[in-house]
């Protein structure tokens, strides 16, 4: 089931954040007790459910000797991703050094986000949504153009 629609939240003094139910509705009980934090430029925390982080992972091109490129990305990509878990009120604490690797304060929107979630500005997230709406049918169309030209799974590793 994809995520979908955003939900307003505030990180707590202890970066806790707490997972909307709408989207903790979605998770399998037994194999989504965690998530995985992964930062992302322009202020962005994508949080990535156990089994999807787990099942993308296992796709990944994995050799013994990757190219230089595909080292760095690695490193960086897994490197600073952090594996983290909910407690019993549906709670995850991120991590203070991503939080500010990210820029990212304490009044948050979480926005579902297909097969993630992201945690966002929620200032910023406001004041732009106009601006994204109007640009959505060009990048509909990018990525439709895409699709065609290189296949379904474009844009994914």
């Amino acid at each position: 089931m994809p995520f979908t629609g955003s939900a307003d939240i505030t990180i707590d003094a202890k970066q806790r954040l707490a997972i909307p139910a709408k989207y903790r509705s979605q998770l399998d009980p037994d194999k989504d007790r965690a998530w995985y934090c992964v930062p992302w430029p322009a202020g962005i925390v994508r949080l990535y459910s156990e089994t999807e982080f787990t099942s993308l992972a296992a796709r990944w091109d994995r050799t013994l000797t990757p190219g230089a490129e595909q080292a760095e990305l690695e490193a960086e990509l897994f490197g600073l991703a952090e594996r983290i878990e909910m407690d019993s009120a549906g709670r995850i604490t991120i991590p203070k050094s991503l939080l500010e690797l990210v820029g990212l304060g304490t009044d948050v929107v979480v926005v579902g986000a297909l097969n993630r979630l992201e945690v966002r500005d929620r200032s910023k997230w406001e004041s732009g949504k106009q601006d994204r709406f109007a640009r959505l049918p060009g990048l509909v169309e990018k990525f439709e153009a895409r699709r065609q030209t290189s296949g379904p799974d474009t844009g994914r590793k």
